[in-house]
């Protein structure tokens, strides 16, 4: 299986982590990610104006460079998969953003929406295979209780986005529990952090993600997994109560493979 991969500025920079251990994981499971060559920033943010465009450009570059290779497009972080499938959306069902971006990007031929956006945990489920997974375990998280936390930017608009149930998402639950763990259910597991004011209104934030430890703690969980860099420095850096662990899934994945180097 070979992918198209679209890595994302933070994952190059703050959540490296994110990346490599993906990328290792990745290989051990036989599926081979081909980073898209002169990729840009996806914008981090959709745009919300309808007749926005210009920030909608990167993303459609590298959705027409995953179409020119006939691959799939593939997104580990959360607000990238978010911007990059919103985008291909539009560029599906939208004559207006479609008539103008191709315009503006004068491309060989002009890009329609074929492309398909792959997040790395559906590729798990669906390419993979949670019991293929299983199988390749060599180190099975035995005895751990993890909480999954999804947030708002894979689930919602669920219509587009088409990951999961958004009231009630199984994926990250049926990944831990094929890499030998125990997942926690918690109500707050797929409400919003509140990282994207946690410049302006820090105290709101902090309320907020106190909110989701609390409840993640409270039914018992040792550690928290996400795929989100700004959930992940949100949880971790404003959470004021219930202080627990949060990891990237990859870097569980990672180790329930049995990649981890002694000292690591």
């Amino acid at each position: 299986m070979t992918y198209s991969y679209y890595p994302g500025c933070t994952l190059k920079t703050k959540a490296k982590e994110l990346d490599r251990y993906g990328r290792l994981s990745a290989e051990a499971l036989g599926v081979k990610l081909e980073e898209i060559e002169n990729w840009q920033c996806c914008g981090a943010v959709y745009p919300q104006a309808s007749d926005e465009i210009a920030t909608k450009l990167s993303a459609i570059r590298a959705l027409d460079a995953a179409k020119q290779k006939g691959q799939k497009l593939l997104t580990l972080c959360s607000a990238c998969h978010h911007v990059i499938k919103r985008v291909n959306n539009d560029m599906r069902t939208d004559d207006n953003i479609r008539l103008k971006a191709n315009n503006y990007l004068q491309l060989d031929e002009p890009y329609l929406g074929e492309a398909e956006v792959v997040h790395y945990l559906e590729m798990l489920r669906d390419e993979v295979g949670f019991d293929n997974l299983r199988k390749a375990v060599k180190n099975p998280l035995k005895g751990r209780k993890i909480a999954a936390y999804y947030g708002c930017l894979l689930l919602r608009p669920s219509g587009v986005m088409a990951f999961d149930d958004p009231e009630c998402p199984r994926i990250i639950e049926d990944f831990i529990r094929a890499i030998g763990a125990e997942p926690v259910i918690y109500s707050q597991r797929n409400e919003c952090c509140g990282g994207y004011m946690a410049l302006e209104d820090k105290p709101a934030a902090q309320r907020r993600v106190d909110a989701i430890v609390k409840s993640a703690a409270d039914a018992g969980a040792d550690t928290i997994i996400t795929a989100c860099p700004l959930c992940m420095y949100n949880l971790d850096a404003n959470a004021t109560e219930h202080v627990l662990p949060v990891k990237y899934f990859t870097e569980l994945l990672y180790q329930a493979l049995g990649l981890e180097k002694e000292g690591e």
